[in-house]
């Protein structure tokens, strides 16, 4: 297995909603046809081989009206939202989704973007998302209570360091 983060190919499709079917409740339901239409429109769309893991993401500027990418932009400017990342049972532990975030972190860098965000669930919990996030430098900046969903969710940001060599062991 390849553990260099690569874009999306036609050949993921299928096994990115297969994985994404497995975590609905902390993602959120996706068809094939939403599935296009998010890598269309992310600015960060990368998957590990192997059918291991993937993550999407969208810059602060695009053409995205999820409603937690809307709350960041109403707060920030410069920033990236990870709309979802997910890493299959098989593959978990190996560092993955370390792997797609240090990645993003350097496209972040690149893009001149000041702060990745995301948002994980408290209830119900995600007590794996929770720690992984503070190991890797995010804090809260916020909550809310998504109606649609019944559920609540913690907002979260991690500040992108000037230099790349900055953020590893972070």
């Amino acid at each position: 297995m390849k553990n260099t983060p690569r874009h999306f190919s036609a050949a993921d499709l299928d096994w990115v909603l297969a994985l994404n079917r497995l975590f609905e409740v902390e993602l959120a339901p996706l068809s094939r046809a939403g599935l296009i239409q998010l890598l269309q429109k992310a600015s960060y769309s990368r998957v590990v081989d192997d059918r291991a893991a993937f993550l999407i993401a969208f810059a602060g500027d695009s053409d995205y009206d999820s409603p937690n990418f809307l709350w960041f932009k109403g707060r920030l400017e410069r920033f990236i939202y990870v709309d979802r990342i997910a890493v299959s049972q098989a593959h978990r532990g190996r560092g993955l989704a370390r792997i797609l975030y240090e990645d993003l972190f350097h496209h972040g860098l690149h893009d001149n973007r000041d702060v990745i965000v995301c948002e994980v669930n408290s209830k119900p919990p995600n007590p794996a998302s929770d720690a992984f996030h503070q190991a890797m430098g995010f804090t809260e900046m916020g909550a809310a209570y998504l109606e649609d969903r019944n559920k609540t969710v913690r907002y979260l940001r991690r500040a992108l360091a000037d230099k790349p060599s900055d953020m590893m062991g972070t």
